[in-house]
């Protein structure tokens, strides 16, 4: 890989981070622990073999957090990340760091029996030490699609013996799953640009679980091939593109007024009909639970473009 080539898949690699981890202010620190490789990104694997049952866990990014409580064993983390804020009663978890930087000391006298790490940079590789020599085993969870988020649930009921509220919760999030395959199977297709920051612009592209919930929507990511998670975009590349949808990582009206208005203002199209969207970032972009949340407010905003009446833009 080229110098420039390398940097600039660094630097989406340290964007889409962000996106996951909630780490919306961290894009500095991120950027300055980053060098010019390209930081792949392990899929899911056990370093070391968990216990049969833990019952002291650290939790290193939030959406991990959010998979814990979903299966009925939030009490049984002990120190978590300051990004980790859902549910409500996980404020109240020790802090440890911000998942890039932490206290080891600290962490280890919380006396974990397991830790669940997300990336294997930043905050594990840290740790991974002092864990090692302690025979604290480090596991990692990184969801690749929607059908791995009950999966994640199921796999923490089993390693925290809470099976029976997991299984519940799979079940449920798995019905919402395959009733969204269902609605929008074989519905007419709707391309979609999702505006990730704005100054550069960059959006997401090959983001295997953004693209699932798209997919299960009946949409398509006009930068879906790219071969970066996040690469920079240009406003005269999304007007080529012309897509049917605008989605902004933002919460409210007037934010989603402002991006619309933004885009009208260079007559996208999509803005010009009123297709622009707001989501939850922190729904949208953690692989956690919520993210069918999002998924289904999707598949609505998609719908909402797709039963438009035809005819020239307005």
């Amino acid at each position: 890989m080229q110098p420039r080539a390398s940097a600039r898949a660094a630097r989406a690699g340290i964007i889409a981070a962000c996106f996951a981890l909630g780490a919306w202010a961290a894009w500095p620190a991120l950027a300055q622990a980053t060098n010019e490789h390209d930081h792949a990104i392990p899929a899911p694997v056990d370093d070391t073999q968990p216990p049969a049952f833990a019952s002291r866990a650290i939790t290193l990014a939030p959406h991990i957090t959010e998979l814990v409580y979903a299966a009925g064993a939030g009490d049984k983390i002990v120190g978590t990340v300051t990004s980790s804020d859902y549910p409500p009663q996980a404020r109240r978890i020790p802090r440890i760091g911000d998942g890039l930087n932490i206290n080891v000391e600290h962490a280890i006298s919380l006396q974990p029996e397991v830790v669940i790490a997300w990336l294997a940079h930043g905050a594990a590789p840290t740790l991974a030490p002092a864990l090692s020599t302690l025979d604290i085993p480090l596991i990692f969870s990184r969801p690749g699609k929607l059908s791995d988020i009950p999966a994640e649930i199921l796999r923490f009921g089993k390693l925290f013996n809470t099976q029976t509220p997991a299984m519940a919760m799979a079940q449920a999030l798995t019905r919402r799953l395959d009733a969204l395959g269902a609605r929008y199977a074989g519905q007419k297709t709707v391309s979609v640009f999702i505006e990730v920051g704005t100054s550069p612009l960059y959006t997401l592209g090959k983001s295997p679980m953004i693209n699932d919930a798209l997919r299960l929507c009946g949409g398509v990511n006009v930068y879906a091939n790219a071969n970066i998670a996040a690469p920079q975009a240009s406003v005269e590349s999304v007007l080529v593109k012309r897509p049917d949808v605008v989605i902004t990582p933002a919460r409210g009206e007037a934010a989603q007024e402002e991006a619309r208005l933004r885009w009208a203002a260079v007559h996208l199209p999509a803005a010009l009909n009123g297709h622009v969207y707001a989501v939850d970032p922190d729904k949208l972009f953690r692989p956690g639970p919520r993210l069918i949340d999002a998924t289904e407010q999707l598949c609505q905003q998609l719908e909402l473009a797709r039963q438009a009446p035809s005819g020239p833009d307005r």
